[in-house]
């Protein structure tokens, strides 16, 4: 998103309070995309949400997790996000709405007081199964251009977005798949759902009419997307084994 004020960079000790300042106005209208529930509050944003069962929100809780361990590998005194689910509700069936890169006027070493003519946001949202990213694309322009102030002007530009996708949790190939896993890790996995952008998933089946299983070998501590994004060495070597493993197991499951 881009938020223009005035056409230069003014004074804000001339003009202070008397001419909207860009980053002001952009910070106030991010901000008011949640409400105190963390409920997103773009009109039709959840319509099309795949909402669980409280059978199937029970399975997906099964997985083992720590809070108070969780809390502490993020540095953070608490967790946040929408009401009435858990942690792992929040990351893995509910959609998400986060302001990835915010910036303008004067940053640099110094005071320079100023009313920025300008400034930028970058946001992204974590669809879940159902909502489709042009529609939400589209219904987030919309609303972020009407809840502008006329102190201001908005240009939003939409950079990328995919589908979401769950692999089924049922079939030859997820046996296959689980089978193969408790072999080299020794135990038995347990179904799973996390945010994570892999859209051609979701054009297979759409194009070739095929399911996909994601054999994934990552952690949480592998930092992705951070500074120093690693990848353990004992992870790769478990991947190498456990893939081979998993042809065989479902050439097994396919001849039964």
């Amino acid at each position: 998103m881009e938020v223009t004020g005035p056409n230069r960079d003014l004074h804000s000790g001339i003009y202070g309070g008397a001419v909207a300042n860009p980053v002001n106005m952009l910070a106030k209208m991010i901000s008011s995309l949640t409400d105190e529930n963390n409920h997103i509050t773009i009109p039709g944003f959840y319509d099309d949400v795949a909402e669980l069962s409280e059978e199937e929100r029970h399975e997906l809780n099964k997985a083992p997790f720590d809070l108070n361990e969780y809390q502490k590998s993020l540095d953070i005194n608490e967790v946040d996000g929408e009401k009435g689910f858990t942690t792992t509700e929040r990351t893995g069936i509910r959609p998400s709405l986060d302001c990835n890169g915010i910036w303008g006027g004067y940053t640099a070493e110094g005071a320079k007081t100023i009313i920025p003519s300008k400034a930028w946001a970058k946001i992204s949202m974590r669809l879940v199964p159902n909502q489709e990213h042009h529609q939400i694309a589209r219904l987030f322009e919309e609303h972020f251009v009407k809840i502008a102030p006329p102190s201001v002007k908005v240009k939003v530009t939409s950079l990328h977005g995919g589908q979401g996708y769950v692999s089924p949790i049922t079939g030859k190939a997820y046996r296959a798949a689980g089978r193969a896993i408790e072999t080299t890790f020794g135990k038995k996995p347990i179904p799973f759902r996390s945010g994570g952008s892999i859209p051609i998933v979701a054009d297979f089946e759409e194009i070739l009419g095929v399911k996909s299983i994601l054999l994934g070998f990552g952690l949480e501590s592998d930092a992705i997307h951070s500074p120093n994004e690693n990848y353990p060495l004992f992870n790769f070597y478990k991947g190498i084994e456990t893939i081979p493993y998993f042809y065989r197991y479902f050439t097994e499951e396919f001849n039964q």
